[in-house]
């Protein structure tokens, strides 16, 4: 099948999916979303493939989160500070879906992360089975900077436990030794043996027998049930709504956005934190950085 917002294949084994938005720094579009899961259901159901790769096109950036730019409208009204409680669970209840696609997935599946992973990617990566990424990776919960939840909390809380509470609360930005010491990623490797470490680890995984691969995950996944994770993500996306219609630095952001552009919203928010910052706490912005700046490209 021909997508425009990602590339599907699959060889010995192994399928790969790409984030292909790379002029967005892969930003997560509704289309995507779509196209993504589609993918992935191929993926489950081929016969062949016994584990699956998902990467971001181009070495900059695995995504930088939801793409806020686009147009909503099919969820609620253009205007975000107009939506009621169920323009925002229609809303959540897409990107949860697609966030969940890869942990609800029977088959094994390796987030492989070159350069940004940032919010909603940041989440994305975390319900993988297991996350690799190169030494030049950065991430962060940035979104908490504009006053914006995240539905995804629990499945943090399990990776890094308390440790989490920091990243959440600061927004701050990581670079990949210390999401490797957090154990938020697996291992690290030389950017430009990336691919082929996480290729070869592919290539392992793939030659276990494909039932010991699905049930030991759906063992696994059943003892997060059987800790509360359900009740938890419950209660974490009621929060995130409850946020979402809170009167705080989220509407002036969002004003900002609809009025002046993603470069304004995003200087004015990087304003409230840069005199606090610290050299490695700052998202980093086309002024400082040749990295991509999540916000100025609109996406959380």
């Amino acid at each position: 099948m021909a997508y425009s917002t990602i590339l599907y294949e699959a060889d010995d084994r192994v399928a790969w999916i790409t984030l292909n938005r790379p002029n967005k720094r892969n930003a997560i579009s509704i289309k995507l979303c779509n196209e993504f899961r589609d993918a992935l259901a191929i993926a489950e159901r081929d016969p062949d493939v016994r584990v699956i790769v998902v990467k971001g096109a181009g070495d900059r950036a695995f995504s930088s989160g939801f793409d806020m730019a686009e147009d909503k409208s099919e969820f609620g009204p253009p205007e975000y500070a107009e939506w009621t409680f169920d323009d925002l669970d229609r809303f959540f209840d897409h990107a949860c879906k697609f966030l969940h696609s890869v942990f609800h997935c029977s088959k094994p599946v390796i987030a492989m992360i070159n350069g940004h992973c940032l919010a909603g990617a940041l989440d994305l990566a975390m319900w993988c089975d297991l996350r690799y990424s190169s030494d030049d990776s950065r991430f962060g919960a940035i979104e908490v900077r504009f006053a914006a939840g995240d539905t995804e909390l629990p499945i943090m809380s399990h990776l890094i436990g308390q440790r989490c509470r920091e990243l959440v609360y600061t927004g701050d930005v990581i670079d990949a030794q210390e999401a490797h010491r957090l154990g938020l990623v697996n291992r690290v490797f030389p950017k430009a043996r990336l691919e082929e470490e996480v290729t070869r680890i592919a290539k392992r995984i793939s030659r276990v027998a494909l039932p010991t691969l699905v049930w030991s995950k759906k063992a696994l996944n059943n003892t997060l049930y059987a800790a509360g994770l359900a009740s938890a993500l419950r209660y974490s996306y009621a929060a995130d709504m409850i946020i979402g219609k809170s009167d705080s630095e989220y509407r002036h952001f969002r004003e900002l956005l609809r009025t002046e552009g993603a470069k304004a919203a995003s200087q004015w928010i990087n304003s409230l934190f840069a005199p606090f910052e610290s050299e490695t706490s700052q998202v980093p912005s086309r002024a400082t950085s040749n990295r991509p700046n999540k916000t100025e490209d609109g996406a959380s």
